[in-house]
């Protein structure tokens, strides 16, 4: 019983640590809904996952060597130059990172072409999405988010003999992980509302978040570049490349304003 509670404890920070990326999409992208809509947005995307999470747990459970067997016709590769051997998860990481680099290059360059408007203009220009696009791309990039922490769900629990109880844990997990998500999504986009200017690391924390994806799907599909092996980035080096994110924006910031305050 000590053990079942100690996994369950240790798959909800796992659930935590790994959630922060997909955390701060979600209220990146619920921003795109009519703004009366984007609080309900948030928590019907979430709560849809949630629930989707679980059929993607019992679904991985049940065929999890179809995603980590690589597929005859997707791999080979031209000699000397690349090699490749794709797999389920690898192709569903890859589409996902670069779906996530696209989005965040496109709204950066939103902010940085957008002319003589104000604020509240830029955010309404901004809302080009109806509530149900915005949950479907919430939900969906959820799921994209979902497979590294499930499949180290699955790999955490390897050692409960009961495959019932197993997943039952990893289930509970994905329920308290996904209710702190509800809870921590307002206070980020509340907190995103009030200093827009943090927006702009949010995108590029975005960025880089989808370049650890695409690198860990290149390395998920075994992909060599004349003969170097594609190194996913570490999540160890994600937070410390936030870390300085943050620390270089807040001591600019600063900067900034003792500067206006000296003219």
């Amino acid at each position: 019983m000590l053990e079942v509670i100690f996994t369950l404890v240790m798959l909800v920070l796992l659930q935590a640590v790994l959630g922060f990326d997909n955390l701060l999409y979600i209220s990146l992208e619920s921003k795109k809904a009519p703004e009366a809509d984007q609080k309900s947005v948030r928590k019907k995307g979430i709560l849809i996952a949630i629930i989707l999470r679980i059929v993607l747990l019992f679904v991985l459970v049940s065929i999890i060597d179809f995603f980590q067997e690589p597929f005859s016709f997707l791999s080979g590769g031209i000699t000397d130059i690349v090699k490749f051997a794709f797999n389920g998860h690898s192709i569903i990481v890859l589409l996902g990172g670069g779906f996530i680099i696209y989005t965040a290059i496109k709204e950066i360059w939103h902010m940085i072409s957008t002319k003589g408007m104000e604020v509240s203009e830029m955010a309404t220009d901004r809302s080009t999405k109806s509530s149900k696009a915005v949950i479907f791309s919430i939900v969906l990039m959820n799921l994209v988010f979902s497979f590294d922490s499930i499949l180290a769900a699955i790999g955490l629990t390897s050692e409960i003999e009961n495959t019932t109880t197993a997943f039952i844990v990893m289930a509970i997990a994905i329920v308290i992980s996904g209710l702190l998500m509800l809870i921590m999504a307002d206070k980020i986009s509340v907190f995103l509302s009030k200093n827009r200017m943090y927006e702009v690391l949010g995108l590029f924390i975005l960025f880089i978040v989808g370049i650890m994806l695409v690198t860990e799907g290149g390395h998920l599909a075994h992909i060599k570049i004349f003969g170097e092996e594609i190194v996913p980035m570490s999540k160890t080096t994600f937070y410390f490349v936030l870390a300085i994110l943050i620390i270089v924006d807040v001591v600019q910031g600063k900067y900034q304003k003792k500067l206006l305050a000296g003219k």
